[in-house]
């Protein structure tokens, strides 16, 4: 199985429309950590991240006579934008099922590429029963985004690529997983030709589908995916991914969105460039790789997936990424409502904190009891941050 799929990477067309993205040192990160952590720049393809290259290579092998009939696929973003581009670069029409959910920089990402939007369900299994409905109302080629083995040897070229930048020592590669196209390419090209090389997979703790299914032997379908990591938003790993995945996976490491935050910050670090959640996945692996494990004085690779993300989240990630590191933690505390509680509570707290620790507290949320409506408790947020 895995001499075909390195065949199909080997003569995949996806140079007509990708690019070869640099293998970058993190430099700041690999002093931290004790590694030599490098950064393959996906998100520096022309739609901002590696969906392009599977996109373009699934195209190339249709028919006239299956171009002529339109594409159409379910897509949390990335993979849309890929194709859309890819359609447009062939000259066919495309249109594209998103969930509901799908931030916006996506969804005009692939209307400014000539793809038709069609905005369906909160989340991709419902998006992808509205696309297979359009294909037997439509006569629409469907284009899977990630369970096809024309699209997993075109996510395999950036195997090919990092063995190429680095023919030395390479310990392990740390995969964002979603339906699992990206790390089946991965590790049918890496598996094949560097056996030695570790590839490890990494999900968020809510949206583990190839972990469950690695843990039963078989695909399983998770009751609900967290929507934090769009990108990798998926309940079931696909059928053929999974045939790789299962026999040439070497582990599978969830994180916290938290630690995705941080990892978010430590790829800005290094590199001054803003990651998709889902695509600060590998880096957020190979921090609880290396805090699991102790490694030290490896070469670790992760696949910096892509940079599609509404500018109005940073926010969010910015508060969380301290939290991410440890460096930060929110304590809520429930306050008898007594005559001088609130000060016994802060002389307890103050005792208890560490002589380099600050507190600040937010404004109290009173409780009322409905008989009487008068206050019997409050609960008081508690922000430390601790130096190190």
């Amino acid at each position: 199985m895995l001499e075909q799929y390195v065949k199909k990477i080997l003569t995949s067309r996806v140079y007509d429309v990708a690019v070869e993205t640099p293998l970058q040192s993190a430099g700041q990160l690999s002093k931290r950590l004790g590694n030599q952590i490098l950064l393959k720049r996906e998100d520096l393809q022309p739609v901002f991240s590696f969906k392009i290259r599977g996109a373009y290579n699934k195209l190339a092998q249709l028919t006239p006579e299956e171009l002529a009939r339109g594409v159409v696929t379910a897509s949390a973003g990335n993979h849309a934008q890929g194709l859309a581009l890819a359609a447009r670069e062939l000259g066919i029409k495309a249109t594209i099922v998103m969930p509901k959910t799908t931030p916006e920089i996506k969804i005009e990402g692939v209307r400014s590429r000539g793809g038709k939007v069609v905005l369906h369900g909160d989340t991709f299994p419902e998006a992808l029963a509205y696309s297979l409905k359009l294909v037997d109302e439509k006569g629409f080629v469907y284009i899977h985004p990630y369970d096809d083995p024309h699209t997993i040897a075109g996510q395999g070229t950036v195997a090919m690529e990092i063995l190429r930048q680095h023919p030395g020592r390479l310990d392990a590669i740390f995969v964002p997983v979603g339906g699992g196209g990206l790390i089946a390419g991965i590790a049918a090209y890496v598996k094949y030709l560097r056996p030695e090389i570790k590839v490890i997979g990494v999900e968020p703790d809510d949206s583990n589908c190839l972990q469950a299914a690695m843990a039963a032997g078989e695909r399983v379908v998770l009751p609900q995916v967290g929507l934090f990591a769009d990108g990798v938003a998926v309940a079931q790993i696909g059928q053929h991914t999974f045939d790789i995945c299962r026999l040439h996976v070497d582990e599978v490491i969830t994180v916290s969105t938290d630690e995705i935050c941080a990892a978010i910050k430590d790829i800005y670090d290094d590199t001054r460039s803003i990651t998709e959640p889902a695509g600060a996945l590998g880096v957020a692996g190979i921090k609880k790789y290396v805090e699991l494990y102790g490694v030290t004085g490896q070469t670790l690779v992760a696949i910096d997936s892509g940079a599609n993300v509404n500018f109005d989240r940073l926010r969010h990630v910015a508060e969380r990424a301290e939290l991410g590191e440890k460096r930060e933690a929110i304590i809520a505390v429930t306050i008898p409502e007594r005559p001088a509680a609130s000060r016994r509570s802060a002389r307890r707290s103050a005792s208890a904190r560490s002589p380099n620790s600050t507190t600040a507290s937010t404004p109290p949320t009173r409780r009322t009891s409905s008989s009487a409506c008068r206050p019997t408790q409050r609960t008081t947020r508690v922000r430390c941050w601790c130096s190190n």
